[in-house]
């Protein structure tokens, strides 16, 4: 009885990792596909490299902080 059990168990287990092996495969390669792009951007007034999605644009130009947009 627990023979029968466990065979039917472990078909039923294979039968899983075959259906469902593909699913798992595209949920990988989706998250390599998924990159992070962010551009460094240098602030023309301290020279200081910074985040374009965290920069302030002004007149075509990044800048780093609201001192360096004032100072310019």
């Amino acid at each position: 009885m627990i023979l029968k059990f466990l065979a039917i168990a472990a078909v039923l287990f294979l039968i899983y990792i075959v259906l469902f092996k593909k699913n798992r495969e595209k949920s990988v390669t989706k998250k390599e596909d998924e990159k992070i792009e962010d551009v460094m951007v240098e602030c023309p007034t301290c020279n200081t490299f910074v985040s374009k999605k965290e920069a302030i644009l002004s007149n075509g130009n990044f800048y780093c902080s609201k001192e360096c947009l004032q100072n310019n």
